[in-house]
C-alpha cells in the first residue's frame, strides 16, 4: 500500500524525490520486519490481557509432562497476534500486484482459521483434542489443493492472465501438457539438477510440503519459544532465496530457477521474522502466552508455500530438520505401538514419550536446554541450507 502511495506521490513534482527508497525491496523489508516487530511489542500485553480476561487458558492433557501441569490456564491463542502483526505489516510494504504474496497471505490466514476454531474448542468447550484429526486434515487438504493447483501453473507464467491461458492449454491438451524446468523438483548441491514432475506431481508434492509444514510445525509446538524461534530463522533463510530467486541477474548467476515475482516474498519473510520475535519476548520461557494451533499451522503452512513458490522443497527440509524429525518421531512412535500391540498384545514404544522434545524431558534434559539447543541445530541446518546457494 505504501508503495503505491509513494508512486503516486513521486508523479506529483520532484519535491518527492527522496520517495524513490520505498522502490528498494530491501528497505521495505527491512521496515516490514520493523514494523511486525513495534505491533507484536506493542500490541502484546493488550492481546495477553484480552486472552486472559476471556479465560483463553492452555488446556493440558491428562497424559503431559508433570512438569507442564503448572502452565495449565496460560494464555493460549497468541498466535492471533503473530498473524496480525505479518498481515498489517505485510499489507504496508509489498507491493499489492505481487500474486505470490497474495496467496502466501491467503494459505497463511486460512490455516490459522483452521487452528483458530481447533484452538476454539479446546478453551471454550474444554476438550483438550480440539478438533478431531479427521475433520482438520480434510479442511487443511482444502486449502492445500487450491494454493497447490495455483502454484503449478503461477510458477511456470508470469501473469495471472498466463496462468489462465496455461491452465486451459493443459486442459485442452487432455492433461498431458508438461512444466517448463523452473517448475521441476531442484535438487540442491547440483547444478542445474531437476527432475520434471507434471501438473500432477507439481500438485501432489506441494500438497504433502505445505501441509505437512504445517502440521510439522504445529507438533514442535510445544515447549516455551521451541518452535517459534526456528520459524523465524527457517523464514528468514527462505527470504533470501526469495530474493534471489526474484532476481534474473542473481539467480542466473547462482545457477537457480527465475521466478519472476518470488522477490516480493521477502517482505511477507522479513514481517514474519519481526512477529515472531516480538512473539518469543512473551513466549520465552516461562511462557506468558502460547501461540496454540492458530499460530502453529499458520506459520507453517507459510514456510511450506514459500519454499514452493522458491523452488526449494528439498532445502526447507534441510533448514527445517527439527520440524521434520519432530513429525518423524510422532509418527514412528504411533506406528510402532501399534506394530507391536497387534504382533505382542501389548504396546511398545520407540522414544520415552513423543514427540522428541518430550522424550528428552523424559532423559533429564532442562526445558530450556531443549529448547536452546534444537535452536542451536536449526541455526546450523539453517547455514547448510544457505550453503546451497553456492555450492553446487
Amino acid at each position: 500500500m505504501l508503495l503505491s502511495l509513494t508512486q503516486w506521490l513521486q508523479n506529483l513534482g520532484p519535491e518527492f524525490g527522496f520517495l524513490r527508497v520505498f522502490q528498494y525491496l530491501t528497505f521495505r523489508a527491512v521496515m516490514a520486519a520493523l514494523t511486525a516487530l513495534i505491533v507484536g511489542l506493542v500490541a502484546g500485553p493488550f492481546f495477553i490481557r484480552r486472552l486472559a480476561a476471556l479465560k483463553i487458558g492452555q488446556p493440558i492433557r491428562e497424559y503431559a509432562m508433570q512438569s507442564h501441569i503448572s502452565k495449565g490456564g496460560t494464555p493460549t491463542m497468541g498466535g492471533v497476534l503473530i498473524l496480525f502483526a505479518i498481515a498489517l505489516s505485510t499489507l504496508l510494504w509489498f507491493d499489492w500486484s505481487n500474486r505470490f504474496t497474495w496467496i502466501v497471505l491467503l494459505v497463511t490466514l486460512g490455516f490459522g482459521a483452521i487452528g483458530w476454531v481447533d484452538d476454539w474448542r479446546k478453551v471454550v468447550h474444554k476438550d483438550p483434542e480440539g478438533m478431531r484429526s479427521r475433520e482438520k486434515y480434510f479442511w487443511q487438504s482444502v486449502i492445500g489443493l487450491v494454493a497447490a493447483f495455483y502454484l503449478a501453473f503461477s510458477v511456470a507464467e508470469t501473469s495471472n492472465l498466463r496462468v489462465l491461458q496455461l491452465f486451459f492449454n493443459w486442459v485442452a491438451s487432455g492433461f498431458t501438457l508438461e512444466l517448463p524446468p523452473r517448475a521441476g523438483l531442484m535438487v540442491p548441491f547440483f547444478k542445474e539438477v531437476a527432475y520434471p514432475l507434471g501438473v500432477f506431481g507439481f500438485v501432489v508434492m506441494t500438497y504433502l510440503v505445505i501441509v505437512g509444514s504445517s502440521n510439522a510445525v504445529n507438533l514442535t509446538d510445544g515447549l516455551d519459544g521451541l518452535a517459534i524461534m526456528p520459524v523465524v530463522m527457517v523464514g528468514s533463510a527462505l527470504g533470501v532465496f526469495a530474493y534471489v530467486t526474484g532476481s534474473a541477474v542473481f539467480s542466473r548467476y547462482l545457477l537457480l530457477p527465475h521466478i519472476p515475482g518470488a522477490g516480493e516474498l521477502l517482505i511477507f519473510c522479513a514481517a514474519m521474522a519481526g512477529a515472531g520475535l516480538a512473539f518469543l519476548w512473551f513466549n520465552t520461557h516461562p511462557a506468558q502466552v502460547f501461540m496454540g494451533d492458530v499460530g502453529a499451522l499458520a506459520l507453517g503452512g507459510a514456510l511450506g508455500t514459500i519454499a514452493v513458490i522458491v523452488r526449494q522443497e528439498i532445502v526447507l527440509a534441510i533448514m527445517g530438520g527439527i520440524f521434520v524429525v519432530e513429525a518423524l518421531s510422532v509418527m514412528l512412535q504411533v506406528s510402532y505401538f501399534k506394530y507391536t500391540k497387534r504382533r505382542f498384545g501389548q504396546g511398545r514404544r520407540l522414544f520415552q514419550m513423543a514427540p522428541l522434545h518430550h522424550h528428552f524431558e523424559k532423559k533429564g534434559w532442562k526445558e530450556t536446554q531443549v529448547v536452546v539447543r534444537f535452536w542451536i541445530i536449526t541455526m546450523l541446518l539453517c547455514l547448510v541450507g544457505l550453503s546451497t546457494l553456492k555450492l553446487r
